[in-house]
């Protein structure tokens, strides 16, 4: 661990004094740090079980966290029996899980992916048996192209339902019970207007009664396209709301072509993220042109739900930079730590810490075409190991007390929440993808070589490792007495490909 060391009681964040810092700030500066035993000791919920993981990062806050016993416990972790699942293509995501779900007729302990060219499976947990396969119309005209999608299914409350998404840009309503596609209402609906263009590629996630997706661009960023976000009514399969990063003062699907500006993805794993209460969602955009009007390229920006109206915006000082090199601020997603804080950080390599209340450091500046302006973060410190970010952090807590998981190309970190900032309490050379801690444990998968770092929260010695082959943005989830890991890498553009099931 590198940096000063500082007991809570008398942290000094040096890389930031609180309420005066931004662009002045250097990217290198030292990140401050705490002591491990600022990181209290996990105290599961008694009586109760982490039975379902229902979408990607287990709550429409993508907390990647929850305080229940989950089955799997420090004494058997490293005894899991494990079944390797060979499944129609790459699952280059994460899985869903739900507990005693009705399928074929049968309650199963079900798992469901989609894999890179839109198949949509489910499987028995308990024997890796694949229990139905959902393929969409037109397979055959995308599948081993460069035309994927990497977005995690979701499962709807009802627990008859999952939604899942197709590279043609198609949104599925899947019936949880044989895989057969819903087509009353608007289903399947289009959330785009080019799929060869637009990418479908951050998770669903749910808000009352809507589904929310965005949209993407592919690799190497091939225009025309824009990052836009969307509201679809779960039951009647209606588009209610659109809101374009990019030419914002138009509202509802755009033809790409048809907007001057290009780009502004949201590509992160976690995609829209709801913020407590429902009221509001928060997203962020990757490379693509600002001018705090209407185009809103390498931004955080909250929306109000469900006019998706924007409400505030932060844009760093050096957007124009960040573009300009392909170092994406949007490259992972807003992360709701609590205490008015959020943290973003991208392929830059810093993650700044923002005020809810104030992303920008001031008043909200209210909707598109009032002047946003650029700057006003918190805090900037930097990622563990450096190097860039493409996954979901995990934030715990216990109390009034938040720590921060984050794993990233060169390294896994954690951080503890303070005075309105962060300090790392721990640091691990070993890199991984969007961590989970659950049960008591945190578990981060490594995707260049393979298998799953398995961690108490207040160490950096991992604790277990279970076996498995490399992969790309894929992360675990753990529920009920199972740890479930996809692997490979969609862009290898492969036909089948492999789950990995751990099961007490």
């Amino acid at each position: 661990m590198s940096g000063r060391h500082l007991t809570l009681s008398a942290l000094i964040f040096a890389a930031c004094v609180l309420g005066a810092c931004g662009s002045s700030v250097p990217a290198d500066v030292s990140t401050p740090t705490a002591a491990v035993s600022a990181i209290p000791a996990p105290a599961l919920a008694t009586g109760r079980r982490l039975l379902d993981w229902p979408e990607f990062g287990l709550d429409p806050q993508r907390s990647g966290a929850s305080n229940l016993a989950t089955g799997i416990t420090a004494a058997n972790v490293s005894h899991l029996r494990r079944i390797t699942v060979s499944v129609g293509g790459t699952v280059d995501s994460s899985p869903i899980y739900l507990h005693g779900a009705l399928v074929g007729g049968a309650a199963h302990n079900v798992t469901v992916v989609t894999t890179s060219y839109g198949k949509t499976i489910a499987i028995d947990a308990d024997s890796g048996r694949v229990l139905w396969t959902f393929t969409p119309p037109g397979y055959g005209g995308w599948a081993g192209s460069a035309q994927i999608t990497t977005t995690s299914p979701l499962a709807d409350p009802d627990r008859r339902f999952v939604y899942a998404a197709s590279p043609d840009g198609l949104i599925h309503k899947l019936s949880l019970a044989d895989g057969s596609e819903a087509r009353t209402g608007s289903w399947p609906v289009s959330v785009t207007r080019d799929a060869r263009h637009e990418k479908l590629a951050a998770a669903l996630n749910i808000d009352g009664a809507y589904v929310v997706a965005a949209t993407g661009g592919y690799f190497g960023d091939a225009p025309p396209y824009q990052g836009h976000v969307l509201l679809i009514d779960r039951s009647s399969g209606h588009l209610h709301t659109v809101f374009n990063t990019l030419c914002a003062d138009r509202r509802g699907l755009i033809t790409p072509s048809s907007c001057s500006a290009s780009d502004s993805a949201i590509l992160s794993r976690s995609g829209a993220v709801v913020e407590p209460g429902g009221s509001r969602l928060l997203i962020s955009t990757g490379n693509g042109p600002w001018n705090g009007t209407t185009n809103f390229g390498d931004s955080v920006l909250e929306l109000a739900f469900p006019a998706l109206d924007l409400r505030q915006s932060f844009t760093p000082v050096n957007q124009a930079a960040l573009s300009a090199s392909d170092t994406d601020l949007g490259s992972s997603a807003p992360v709701l730590l609590g205490a008015d804080r959020v943290l973003i950080a991208g392929k830059d390599g810093i993650m700044r810490v923002l005020a809810l209340s104030r992303l920008d450091g001031r008043s909200p500046a209210g909707g598109v075409g009032s002047r946003h302006r650029l700057g006003g973060e918190v805090q900037r410190l930097g990622l563990p190991g450096g190097g860039q970010l493409f996954t979901a952090p995990a934030v715990w807590r216990r109390g009034r007390q938040a720590t921060v998981f984050v794993a990233g190309e060169n390294g896994t970190g954690a951080y503890v929440l303070h005075n309105g900032g962060l300090a790392r309490a721990w640091q691990s050379s070993h890199p991984g993808t969007s961590p989970v801690l659950a049960g008591g444990l945190l578990f981060v998968y490594e995707p260049s070589g393979g298998g799953i770092y398995v961690y108490r929260p207040g160490s950096a010695q991992p604790i277990a490792m279970l076996p498995g082959s490399s992969g790309h943005w894929n992360s675990p989830i753990v529920a009920d007495g199972h740890v479930v890991e996809p692997e490979g890498n969609a862009n290898d553009h492969q036909l089948s490909g492999k789950l990995e099931l751990f099961v007490t």
